[in-house]
């Protein structure tokens, strides 16, 4: 048996174990008769959002989820958190952003336009460094309280002055502040600096910024911005507000916070419970646009695959995070009650990250050769790309994608501008591969061995079959090679304080803009560069000036973007996963979720949802 024909008959095992049940049984339903929960994957199932063209494949009859006013939705991950100012993931955003609003969001199928929210209307100064905001009148939020200029103001100010290192407040810290870093680790911001950049003239909000933002708008889509009530936080003992306890809450974790467990937003749907791994909203009869034709939303997280399946074919889900397009295509498409939209265009990025100084660690066993390894094994460039070179990208799309997959040569979507078409895509080599293994650590690595642990998200067969995949070429390239498969929670994947010497990295950027990609992956203060201890100089000083360029000289940006993918493949500071194409299977009685309704950054939200016989 050749290796390929070896790995496609494990990948094949790998995903027949995931096959759904044939026999009937409990559907795990609630109290109320009512199953099951989850839209979207948390990484690399069905996708974060989209729009363009789609196929529809259906058959037969209707959901039988029991209400024509009910929506269940099922997915593996669990949520890591429900407070705006800490959203920072797609499971936590998804669900968000139908219980709070941001000021503006994107309409279903652009990019390019922006749809008023809680803002009815803004303007732009000529110099680009004021935005005023003509707040929506008459709003509630659902705990009763009015909303006004002064929780908008509130919730601007909060996430500045919080601005956790895991968080998503960077994203308005950058415009406003001139900095994403909080008043700790930047000691020039001040109260003073804060209070000026986020002010309410009557109900109009200002926002002040310290440098021209052309991308302004799209970051005040991200869930992360949704407003928060003010009088409701406060009640709850979170900050007040105030200059006299501001710096009492600068760089406070959110994720836990006592908003998280109380949500109060203006959105079309409150929060009613959260427990025994489902959480229940209902719609709410004071929303400002009417309230919406779903009336009951269940999200409950449901690890197996196979559990998932069936609850979707049984019709006790409408929506289900499904997994792997083989799956999808095998046991779901065509069955009776399911539709699927497919061709979905995937804006997210997926790779395996090579972590550089895993030294506070303890998921790297000894911690040195042969039952671990040490801390800095993939400090080394040939460790790095012996892994890279290491990956079959072929049988990865494939197997995995049935050859509908994007094979990228950088963690950027290619429709965005900077991406170097000329750059040749990662491939496998297993003789350069052996090359740069032997030469690594200076033949430490190839004369003792390691066992490397690599961990995915629980509930995610696609990134596990890539690290499968990888396990097969290092294993059989030395016998001293070991590479174990830790399954983790979601929330403990991309907890703070879990350090991995490999470990899936995802991207699904709040905004269409290419810095917010290779700073996040390649800049050594970005968000997985961190993560990964990667410190390259030159590609710092490249992302920051294309940052710069971008507004005046987007040519200059592009070139400079090019440079940072071709110095970062060299390098061998990821392995970028192949991006497959968008494809979701749900109930065929469910409208408003065709690929025109698709938005590429924020996805589906449930008010625009009905149910109604084809």
């Amino acid at each position: 048996m050749t290796q390929r024909t070896g790995m496609f008959l494990t990948l094949a095992l790998l995903l027949a174990g995931c096959t759904a049940p044939k026999t009937s049984g409990d559907s795990g339903a609630t109290a109320s008769g009512v199953s099951a929960s989850g839209a979207a994957s948390a990484d690399a199932g069905a996708p974060a959002g989209a729009s363009g063209a789609a196929s529809a494949q259906a058959s037969g009859t209707t959901s039988a989820t029991g209400r024509g006013d009910t929506l269940v939705i099922m997915e593996a991950s669990d949520i890591p958190t429900l407070d705006p100012g800490a959203v920072f993931d797609g499971t936590s955003s998804r669900l968000v952003q139908n219980a709070y609003e941001t000021l503006v969001a994107y309409p279903a199928g652009s990019l390019t336009e922006y749809e008023p929210l809680l803002a009815e209307s803004w303007t732009t100064s000529e110099d680009g460094l004021q935005y005023r905001f003509k707040l929506r009148s008459g709003v509630k939020f659902h705990s009763g309280n009015p909303f006004s200029c002064a929780d908008a103001e509130y919730t601007f100010e909060r996430n500045l002055v919080t601005n956790a290192a895991d968080g998503g407040s960077w994203y308005i810290s950058e415009p406003l502040l001139g900095t994403r870093d909080n008043a700790e680790k930047d000691p020039s911001i001040t109260w003073k600096r804060i209070d000026q950049a986020v002010e309410c003239e009557g109900e109009e909000l200002v926002l002040n910024l310290a440098q021209p933002e052309p991308y302004l708008l799209a970051r005040l889509t991200y869930p992360g911005q949704a407003i928060v009530d003010r009088k409701h936080t406060v009640a709850l003992g979170e900050w007040d507000g105030t200059e006299a306890t501001w710096k009492d809450w600068v760089s406070k974790d959110l994720s836990e916070s006592p908003l998280s467990k109380d949500a109060s937003g203006t959105g079309p749907y409150r929060i009613v419970s959260a427990e025994d791994d489902a959480l229940t909203f209902v719609s709410f009869p004071d929303y400002w646009g009417g309230e919406p034709a779903i009336k009951n939303v269940v999200r409950r997280k449901v690890p197996e695959q196979a559990s998932r399946i069936q609850a979707l074919l049984k019709g006790d889900t409408d929506i289900a995070e499904i997994g792997s397009r083989e799956v999808i295509q095998s046991q779901v498409a065509g069955q009776p009650g399911i539709q699927v939209v497919d061709d979905l265009p995937n804006l997210v990025a997926y790779a395996l990250a090579l972590n550089q100084d895993t030294a506070k660690s303890q998921n790297i066993g000894s911690g040195t050769w042969g039952d671990g390894v040490p801390a800095n094994f993939f400090a080394d460039r040939d460790m790095r790309l012996c892994f890279v070179k290491a990956f079959d990208y072929d049988t990865y799309v494939e197997q995995i994608f049935l050859g509908k997959a994007e094979r990228r040569n950088t963690l950027m979507p290619p429709q965005l501008a900077g991406y170097d078409q000329t750059l040749a895509n990662p491939g496998l080599n297993l003789d350069e591969a052996r090359q740069h293994c032997e030469k690594a650590h200076g033949g430490e690595a190839w004369e003792k061995g390691f066992t490397l642990n690599a961990a995915y998200r629980e509930g995610s067969p696609q990134i596990q079959a890539a690290i499968e995949i990888l396990k097969m070429n290092i294993e059989a390239m030395n016998p001293k090679f070991k590479v174990n498969l830790i399954e983790k929670q979601w929330s403990e994947l991309i907890s703070a304080a879990n350090i991995e010497p490999m470990a899936y990295a995802s991207w699904g950027s709040g905004y269409a803009d290419p810095d917010n990609y290779f700073r996040p992956f390649y800049h050594s203060a970005g968000y997985h560069g961190l993560k990964s201890h990667i410190n390259d100089a030159q590609i710092d000083s490249w992302i920051d000036e294309a940052r710069k360029a971008a507004a005046t000289d987007p040519e200059r940006a592009g070139e400079l973007y090019a440079q940072v993918a071709r110095r970062a493949a060299e390098e061998g500071y990821y392995i970028v996963l192949p991006i497959g194409a968008g494809i979701q299977a749900y109930r065929d009685d469910l409208r408003g979720v065709g690929g025109q309704d698709y938005n590429v950054i924020s996805g589906l939200f449930w008010k625009r949802l009905s149910k109604g016989a084809q």
